[in-house]
């Protein structure tokens, strides 16, 4: 009976334990890093993926990146989710997440070789994290959020790494309005929602210089009879979102008419209904509505000739932006409305042409809480990426307001970090020193790869960069990621806010724990005949 072997496990399930699995792990990691190390900074160089439906995606965003990579290894798997909880929590850094969480899986694995065990590793990393939040809120400088120029720096350090770039003056005071736009106190809360409230609209053609933040709203519509006003001075809006057309039953109503006037009756209760509810919007004298639903031709030509213009299937989204700019209320009945659901704040509706849509443009409202940025630029690609920049900028301009402090980019950061805990480490005994001295040698890769990207001498700018840390007073000297030469980051301006470089570290450390935790992949097989696809290396 001894030697028989005993079959647990299905056949055809196939399992890796031990040093096989993190060594694996270690190496997808590493290679989902390398993909998007060249994405780093301001020298970045841009990918170019085809997406299974052909349409391409051209971009230098870490997570867009990623988003469209298909890999099968589930260590990779998990790589590509923290960029895309970056991007969620903070918007910026999805690059350095990636990056850092790659080399703080590559400096694990020479402990794994010497036989220590990954729980000790794994503690020590987690002190090491504490200490690098710790280091991260003494190093920071409070702002104002209401200097207008310190606010364009830091977006501006944002938008530097981005395709953005050549325009980002303008970009800055975009995503800067934007986000001011939609900004609201509650019960002294703030509360910032970018995704409701400041919407992208893309339209193709013309200049990306033409590009602006409208106080207002715009939607993509036109009016529904030709011959309603298309230019009003200071409207009185009507939002509804009920239908302006005869109700039909909500079940299916069969009617049976045994004489002729009836017939000619209910036609004419159809009238009188659709006239009511026209009358009672009139009654309160507007110039513009918004529907949501359809109007119908008849209560069309009462508008009309009440003088005014109406624009229907509106979407749900647009008409809240739409209410939030010009104060009026949404109503879901018409005999219900009141003088003070009517929104007075616009001071001109329009509608325009632009390329060959109609747009509808609600204007230079007085108190907007919600806008709408307008993109040109010469084709879809470019637009899409000018958007996802867009998107990153507003999203720093936001972590900013929320939380109003500041650290120096370039690197300087990781190298200040790197240094307090290589003097940390001097305190610590026993085996843990190690692994803790290490992730601070891990923190080293962002300046090193800023200095790879622009094509300088990595050791030697390094070791320089490494000798001025030592020395007093100089938290704030970074690469400069254009030349590769040191710089003082105070002096050059280039800031990052606090939430995005805490989200980053605590983002990439917890990742590298989680990977180091696992020893143990078991995958049941595919069927022999379908091809295996493989995504890096130590994929299956």
């Amino acid at each position: 009976m001894m030697g028989q072997q005993v079959l647990v496990l299905n056949q055809n399930i196939k399992r890796e334990s031990g040093r096989k699995v993190q060594t694996g792990n270690i190496s997808a990691a590493k290679t989902i890093a390398d993909v998007i190390r060249t994405c780093l900074g301001p020298r970045a160089m841009m990918k170019m993926l085809l997406d299974p439906m052909g349409g391409i995606v051209m971009t230098n965003d870490g997570n867009a990146i990623l988003r469209e990579i298909q890999v099968q290894h589930p260590a990779a798997k998990s790589m590509i989710e923290i960029s895309r909880t970056q991007d969620e929590e903070v918007g910026d850094g999805t690059t350095s997440v990636i990056i850092l969480a790659g080399e703080m899986l590559s400096v694990a694995e020479q402990f794994l070789e010497q036989q220590m065990h990954p729980t000790v590793v794994i503690s020590a990393y987690r002190q090491a994290l504490e200490d690098m939040l710790d280091t991260l809120k003494d190093i920071s400088n409070a702002v104002d959020p209401n200097d207008r120029s310190m606010m364009l720096k830091i977006i501006h350090s944002a938008i530097n790494t981005k395709a953005l770039s050549r325009w980002s003056e303008l970009a800055c005071s975009i995503a800067l309005d934007a986000v001011k736009t939609v900004e609201r106190e509650d019960n002294g809360r703030k509360e910032i929602d970018i995704k409701k409230y400041a919407k992208v609209e893309k339209v193709p053609g013309g200049f990306i210089e033409d590009s602006c933040v409208l106080r207002g709203v715009m939607v993509n519509k036109d009016v529904t009879h030709p011959r309603m006003r298309r230019m009003i001075k200071e409207p009185r809006i009507i939002l509804l979102d009920c239908s302006l057309e005869y109700k039909k039953g909500e079940s299916q109503t069969d009617i049976e008419i045994s004489r002729e006037e009836d017939f000619a009756k209910i036609l004419q209760m159809e009238e009188d209904y659709i006239q009511q509810i026209c009358e009672d919007i009139i009654r309160l004298k507007p110039d513009l509505i918004f529907t949501e639903k359809g109007i119908s031709d008849l209560a069309q030509h009462y508008l009309m000739k009440a003088n005014i213009t109406a624009i229907r299937r509106v979407r749900k989204t647009d008409n809240n932006r739409i209410a939030r700019a010009c104060g009026a209320r949404i109503a879901s009945r018409t005999d219900e409305l009141r003088e003070d659901d009517i929104g007075t704040g616009a001071g001109l509706f329009e509608v325009k042409k632009i390329g060959d849509e109609y747009f509808a443009f609600v204007t230079e409202c007085k108190d907007p809480k919600a806008c709408t940025i307008l993109l040109r630029g010469a084709s879809k690609e470019i637009l899409a990426e000018v958007e996802r920049n867009l998107q990153d900028a507003m999203q720093v301009c936001r972590n900013v307001l929320l939380e109003p402090y500041l650290l120096p980019g370039g690197g300087a950061v990781e190298m200040a970090v790197s240094k307090r805990l290589m003097e940390r480490s001097r305190a610590l005994t026993g085996v843990e020193q190690w692994p803790y001295r290490a992730l601070a040698q891990a923190l080293e890769v962002i300046p090193r790869t800023l200095i790879q990207n622009c094509g300088a001498s990595t050791i030697r700018v390094l070791t320089s960069l490494r000798a001025k840390h030592t020395q007093d007073n100089s938290a704030s000297w970074g690469v400069n990621g254009e030349s590769g030469a040191l710089a003082d980051m105070a002096a050059l301006g280039i800031w990052e806010p606090l939430a995005v470089k805490a989200q980053t570290y605590k983002t990439a450390v917890e990742t590298a724990i989680l990977l180091l935790r696992i020893d143990d992949i078991v995958s049941g097989h595919k069927k022999k005949g379908e091809d295996q696809t493989g995504g890096g290396q130590g994929a299956e």
